[in-house]
Protein backbone atom coordinates (compact mmCIF):
# COMPACT_ATOMS: atom_id res chain seq x y z
CA UNK A 1 0.00 0.00 0.00
CA UNK A 2 2.82 2.38 0.88
CA UNK A 3 4.53 1.65 -2.43
CA UNK A 4 1.34 2.51 -4.33
CA UNK A 5 1.05 5.83 -2.50
CA UNK A 6 4.65 6.71 -3.32
CA UNK A 7 4.06 5.86 -6.98
CA UNK A 8 0.85 7.92 -6.99
CA UNK A 9 2.67 10.93 -5.49
CA UNK A 10 5.48 10.68 -8.06
CA UNK A 11 3.01 10.51 -10.93
CA UNK A 12 1.01 13.47 -9.58
CA UNK A 13 4.22 15.45 -9.20
CA UNK A 14 5.23 14.71 -12.80
CA UNK A 15 1.75 15.60 -14.09
CA UNK A 16 1.89 18.92 -12.24
CA UNK A 17 5.36 19.64 -13.71
CA UNK A 18 4.08 18.91 -17.23
CA UNK A 19 1.03 21.15 -16.73
CA UNK A 20 3.23 23.94 -15.37
CA UNK A 21 5.63 23.61 -18.32
CA UNK A 22 2.74 23.80 -20.80
CA UNK A 23 1.32 26.84 -19.03
CA UNK A 24 4.68 28.68 -18.91
CA UNK A 25 5.59 27.95 -22.53
CA UNK A 26 5.95 31.24 -24.43
CA UNK A 27 3.48 31.86 -27.21
CA UNK A 28 4.22 33.07 -30.72
CA UNK A 29 3.46 36.77 -30.14
CA UNK A 30 5.98 37.40 -27.32
CA UNK A 31 8.66 35.50 -29.22
CA UNK A 32 7.97 37.56 -32.34
CA UNK A 33 8.14 40.82 -30.39
CA UNK A 34 11.42 39.77 -28.76
CA UNK A 35 12.96 38.80 -32.10
CA UNK A 36 11.78 42.04 -33.73
CA UNK A 37 13.25 44.09 -30.89
CA UNK A 38 16.54 42.23 -31.20
CA UNK A 39 16.69 42.91 -34.95
CA UNK A 40 15.87 46.59 -34.46
CA UNK A 41 18.55 47.11 -31.82
CA UNK A 42 21.02 45.53 -34.21
CA UNK A 43 20.02 47.28 -37.44
CA UNK A 44 19.31 50.84 -36.31
CA UNK A 45 22.92 51.66 -35.27
CA UNK A 46 24.22 50.11 -38.50
CA UNK A 47 21.86 52.14 -40.70
CA UNK A 48 22.46 55.31 -38.67
CA UNK A 49 26.22 54.83 -38.90
CA UNK A 50 26.13 54.31 -42.65
CA UNK A 51 23.91 57.34 -43.15
CA UNK A 52 26.04 59.57 -40.91
CA UNK A 53 29.23 58.40 -42.60
CA UNK A 54 27.80 59.02 -46.06
CA UNK A 55 26.70 62.50 -44.99
CA UNK A 56 30.18 63.28 -43.61
CA UNK A 57 31.80 61.99 -46.81
CA UNK A 58 29.51 64.18 -48.92
CA UNK A 59 30.80 67.24 -47.04
CA UNK A 60 34.36 66.52 -48.18
CA UNK A 61 35.74 67.34 -51.59
CA UNK A 62 36.38 64.49 -54.00
CA UNK A 63 35.38 60.88 -53.63
CA UNK A 64 35.83 59.42 -50.18
CA UNK A 65 34.38 56.45 -48.35
CA UNK A 66 36.49 56.80 -45.24
CA UNK A 67 33.72 58.10 -42.97
CA UNK A 68 31.09 55.78 -44.44
CA UNK A 69 33.14 52.67 -43.75
CA UNK A 70 34.27 53.91 -40.34
CA UNK A 71 30.77 54.76 -39.17
CA UNK A 72 29.39 51.55 -40.66
CA UNK A 73 31.92 49.53 -38.68
CA UNK A 74 31.14 51.53 -35.55
CA UNK A 75 27.43 50.89 -36.09
CA UNK A 76 28.07 47.14 -36.40
CA UNK A 77 30.06 47.12 -33.15
CA UNK A 78 27.41 49.14 -31.30
CA UNK A 79 24.67 46.88 -32.72
CA UNK A 80 26.41 43.75 -31.45
CA UNK A 81 26.86 45.32 -28.02
CA UNK A 82 23.17 46.27 -27.97
CA UNK A 83 22.12 42.71 -28.78
CA UNK A 84 24.54 41.31 -26.19
CA UNK A 85 23.15 43.56 -23.44
CA UNK A 86 19.55 42.83 -24.50
CA UNK A 87 20.06 39.07 -24.37
CA UNK A 88 22.17 39.23 -21.20
CA UNK A 89 19.26 40.61 -19.15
Amino acid sequence: MNQQQNLKKKIEKQVNRIKKAEHDRPSLLPQTVYLSTTVLVMLLPIIAGAYLGHWLDSMMEGFSMRWTLSMLFLGIVIGFFNVYFLIKD
